[in-house]
């Protein structure tokens, strides 16, 4: 113990002088090299001092080898597959193209906006195509990920679809009265579903009906 006690006296005392110079003009520079060629992205060590070994100075990186990291609820990653198209769009420009790499093994928690904890899984896309050099480190856009494609098919508003015992059903307007017919999804959105049966092109359907609608409640259009 009183061994331990003396280094760390004489830790104390290097430290001490080690601040005492700091004030000193210094006599020596030291070259600094990045291990990768790139450009800087963020300098984490503005002032003149004394740095501790291991201490970050700067953040470089190349801005022309830029990845996509899309945090997805794991109920929507399961449906991710390395390979699958997506676009980004909300940046300030054109619509981009992209590629997933890589869905991370790993999921974290997170809070959402709403103050709901979250399962989050991240998942990694490779940009392709042009436009991409507009954008650098930490810029935001919005993502859509093509996890399934249907030729031909009806869609409705996901919020139109109602239960009906193991299946779904929607309420079609029709004569002025809601009609309730039963409806096969065969794909789904975050917004939009394909569906199959019970509607056809064009036919208008109750968004967000309430508990109030039955088949043939009288409805009209607002």
């Amino acid at each position: 113990m009183a061994e331990a006690a003396a280094r760390r006296a004489a830790a104390d005392v290097e430290a001490a002088r080690v601040a005492l110079l700091a004030g000193a003009a210094p006599t020596a520079t030291v070259d600094v090299r990045a291990p990768v060629n790139g450009a800087v992205l963020r300098v984490l060590r503005e002032s003149a001092g004394p740095v501790a070994a291991g201490t970050p100075l700067l953040e470089v990186g190349d801005p022309s080898r830029l990845e996509v990291v899309l945090d997805l609820p794991t109920g929507d990653a399961v449906r991710v597959r390395p390979g699958q198209r997506a676009t980004a769009t909300g940046w300030g420009g054109a619509t981009l193209t992209a590629s997933v790499r890589r869905v991370e093994p790993s999921a974290y928690t997170k809070v959402s906006p709403l103050g709901v904890e979250e399962q989050r899984v991240d998942v990694l896309l490779d940009p392709s195509g042009e436009g991409w050099t507009a954008l650098g480190d930490g810029f935001s856009v919005d993502v859509h990920v093509v996890v399934e494609e249907v030729g031909e098919a009806v869609r409705v508003p996901t919020s139109a679809l109602v239960r009906s015992g193991e299946g779904w059903a929607v309420y079609a307007v029709e004569n002025g009265r809601a009609r309730r017919r039963g409806v096969e999804v065969t794909a789904r959105g975050a917004s939009v579903a394909a569906v199959a049966g019970g509607v056809r092109p064009g036919e208008q359907v109750l968004v967000q009906p309430g508990d109030d609608v039955e088949d043939g409640t009288r409805v009209r259009l607002r």
